[in-house]
């Protein structure tokens, strides 16, 4: 079925690659960007913001094209067209290249970061581009990151405020083999499930709880079932912002230099807008009577200090001590969380 689905993008794109090659008298250079989110969501503006900047710095002579509401496949089925040349640029979780690249599995390691400065300090330095550049195995170009918040634990019946309280409850999780291993590690019992069929599941107890960032809490509107959100934020997984190797390296190095500042740019803007919205979810959720706790989080940190040790002397062990020298020098863990520092920013 997924087959079929690829061909049937892979047409579409070829067809509107045949029309707009027409257009090459006139020197224009249209790059097709495909997402799956909708055009209210922060990484959809912030990817109108790139193409406005990347128009302006090329002086008309690029532009970007953007597919969005999966107009042209699933996260996966995008990142095949990438592959293959079929699709410029698109945007997809960190998680789900773990099959393509096997490095971007320690992004799915629980507290990996210890706050939101040392996650960005992290991605915009040497480390984050480490990782950005070994998706060239996989034919691709990593471009940049786009914030996709922490992760918390909002719960159907039981309030969770330390780990045993997860002990025996059944957790819906991302198909991730790290997902499973974090939820083991708290006492859980993880549930792959996909997010289109949470809602229902939820509500029928196949599972007792979920994870996931604070807008996708609200507008799933998994708040109207589960009645407890608990911040411990386990992790941070970002958004790769991902480039066709084959249409990327066909630019020239002026070209490259215009994308690459536009992108820069849009990654700020998404940064201011993916904050508001958390702020945003997290008012209209306790105003539909969530009860939001904001945890202790060092035993959550002390369940899977087993599971960070099982990583040494490996490829993800080493990236992990690379992140740690960047953490600042106080532990963040006894401090508010990241949502709740934001609050209080002018």
């Amino acid at each position: 079925m997924r087959y079929f689905s690829i061909i049937k993008s892979a047409l579409l794109l070829s067809l509107l690659f045949l029309t707009t090659s027409c257009k090459q008298q006139d020197d224009v250079v249209v790059l097709r960007m495909g997402h799956t989110l909708d055009m209210e969501h922060s990484v959809h503006k912030a990817m109108v913001h790139m193409a406005d900047k990347l128009r302006e710095y090329s002086n008309g002579t690029m532009e970007i094209k953007i597919y969005p509401n999966a107009q042209l496949g699933t996260e996966r089925e995008m990142v095949e067209l990438l592959q293959i040349g079929s699709l410029a640029m698109t945007k997809v979780s960190a998680a789900a290249i773990e099959g393509f690249v096997p490095d971007m599995k320690v992004y799915s390691v629980p507290y990996l970061f210890q706050s939101r400065e040392h996650r960005w300090n992290v991605l915009q330095g040497p480390v984050g581009q480490q990782l950005l550049d070994s998706t060239r195995k996989a034919r691709f170009v990593g471009l940049g990151y786009y914030d996709s918040g922490s992760r918390s634990f909002y719960m159907t019946k039981t309030k969770v405020e330390q780990p045993k309280d997860l002990s025996g409850q059944k957790i819906r999780v991302m198909e991730s083999q790290m997902a499973v291993k974090m939820i083991d590690a708290f006492g859980g019992a993880a549930t792959p499930i996909s997010f289109g069929e949470l809602y229902a599941a939820l509500q029928q107890g196949v599972v007792d709880g979920a994870e996931n960032n604070p807008p996708s809490f609200y507008l799933s509107r998994h708040y109207e079932i589960c009645k407890y959100y608990v911040l411990n934020e386990h992790t941070s997984i970002p958004d790769v912002i991902l480039g066709s190797a084959h249409i990327y390296d066909g630019l020239n190095e002026e070209q490259q230099g215009w994308l690459k500042q536009a992108i820069e740019d849009s990654i700020e803007l998404q940064k201011q807008l993916w904050l508001a919205g958390e702020l945003e979810a997290l008012a209209e959720v306790e105003k539909a009577g969530v009860q939001v706790i904001y945890p202790d989080k060092t035993p959550f940190l002390q369940a899977v200090k087993p599971f960070h040790k099982s990583f040494d002397g490996t490829l993800i062990g080493d990236y992990l001590a690379d992140i740690s020298k960047l953490a600042e020098t106080q532990s963040n863990l006894d401090k508010p969380s990241s949502i709740q520092q934001a609050k209080v920013q002018p």
